[in-house]
């Protein structure tokens, strides 16, 4: 494991980038947000209209980030200006959260369109951030970095998590009138941890270098259009990347869904939402020292065959979900998910990384980033009309192992670089 006094200061800098957005993943994404939508700001109107229009505002803001990505990070290799982007849609992003804090009940409208430009930010500062990494840790070196960089988003996420949770069930502990005000006010914890811990990033990680021209904003992007298309032309030219950004456009539809829809798939079978939520907190807490682990792992083997070894373990947790019956099977199987979700993540990144070329990692990771966000399509899909035709959620769930075996077979295929 790494020792973390040996770290260095750039690298430990980059990573805290993890542990301050991982705030607005867990507590909002996951935690708060959709409860307080549903039960707040969409007070008295009929729960499957507020789930549409969640359904809609996550999907319109997907389209617009899958246009706009690979654009931003071309621009932020040609300007040279990674961290500055990164910092305005984390600003964004910051102050969204701040805004959710003040928006009145019943006004279903402002949160649904602040939550959107929210999601945005969180995903375009993500851009700038993974094309930071080949930079401060160019190729082997980028499997423990990488890995640390999720660890810590698990822990700090996981940290920020229990607090806010803890102000939701003991509010007057707190200082709190009650449970909307608690949660309205971790809102604004996210607001500042995400700002606070991002700080060590702009002041220790250096840019990556840049053969920077002065233009004006049309040529600009007329130039990055073009440098666009040129990246996509030459992936095609490039089997191996192509096969890995299919394998795993496929394999991370199915760990998108399995987190996605893993408390939806215990809600169907009648499970408390406090063990849900439970769930919830310790896949964070598990997959700290795993995320970790898989980075030691991966100097030793590689990234492709610790990547496989997790894609077969989340077979396996398809299958265990089709005879669960019980809350503590639900806490065994989010303990299995928490040990390997982030090694399947930050090998991935890693692996990635060492297969692009260097001075076009920004338009590289948008590329992979959109494909990333498509990765949250077809597993829903196969769960939601496999539980409708069947009558049987278990029967959905189960659909996800076409997406874990047709990644888990083209990775195979990818000769991973020495």
């Amino acid at each position: 494991m790494i020792p973390f006094m040996k770290i260095d200061k750039k690298v430990f800098s980059w990573a805290m980038y993890d542990w301050a957005n991982s705030a607005f993943s867990t507590t909002v994404m996951a935690g708060f947000f959709p409860i307080f939508f549903k039960d707040y700001w969409g007070a008295g109107t009929e729960s499957t209209l507020t789930t549409a229009r969640l359904g809609t505002i996550i999907s319109f803001s997907s389209i617009i980030m899958v246009f706009m990505s690979p654009i931003l990070g071309a621009i932020s290799d040609l300007k040279g200006s990674k961290k500055t982007m990164l910092g305005i849609f984390m600003f964004i992003g910051a102050m969204c959260c701040y805004s959710m804090s003040q928006i009145n009940k019943g006004d279903w409208f402002s949160a649904m369109f602040i939550y959107g430009v929210a999601l945005l930010a969180f995903e375009f500062s993500l851009i700038f951030y993974d094309s930071l990494l080949p930079s401060i840790a160019p190729g082997k070196k980028s499997n423990q970095i990488s890995s640390l960089g999720y660890s810590l988003g698990y822990i700090g996420g996981g940290i920020l998590f229990l607090i806010n949770v803890l102000m939701y069930l003991f509010p007057q502990s707190f200082g709190f009138t009650d449970g909307i005000a608690s949660i309205k006010a971790s809102f604004i914890t996210v607001a500042v941890w995400w700002g606070v811990f991002t700080l060590p990033l702009f002041y220790f990680v250096p840019e990556a270098a840049t053969n920077y021209q002065k233009m004006n904003l049309t040529t600009s992007v007329n130039h990055t259009i073009r440098r666009l298309v040129r990246t996509f032309k030459i992936i095609q030219s490039k089997k191996n990347i192509l096969i890995f950004l299919i394998a795993f456009w496929l394999y991370y539809d199915g760990v998108n869904t399995v987190i996605t829809m893993a408390v939806d798939f215990g809600k169907s079978l009648n499970f408390e939402t406090g063990d849900l939520i439970s769930a919830l907190l310790l896949t964070q807490f598990v997959g700290f020292p795993f995320a970790l682990l898989f980075g030691n792992i991966a100097n030793k083997l590689g990234c492709k065959i610790p990547i496989l070894f997790c894609i077969s373990l989340y077979c396996l947790v398809v299958i265990g979900a089709m005879f669960m019956s019980s809350p503590l099977h639900f806490f065994l199987l989010a303990a299995v998910i928490g040990m390997i979700q982030g090694g399947v993540q930050a090998l991935s990144r890693s692996l990635y990384s060492q297969m692009i070329p260097k001075g076009q990692e920004g338009e590289y990771f948008g590329i992979y980033n959109v494909i990333g966000k498509f990765a949250s399509i077809i597993g829903p899909l196969i769960v939601g009309f496999g539980a409708y035709l069947t009558g049987n959620p278990r029967i959905g769930i189960l659909g996800l192992l076409v997406l874990f075996l047709g990644g888990g077979i083209l990775l195979f295929k990818v000769k991973e670089p020495h």
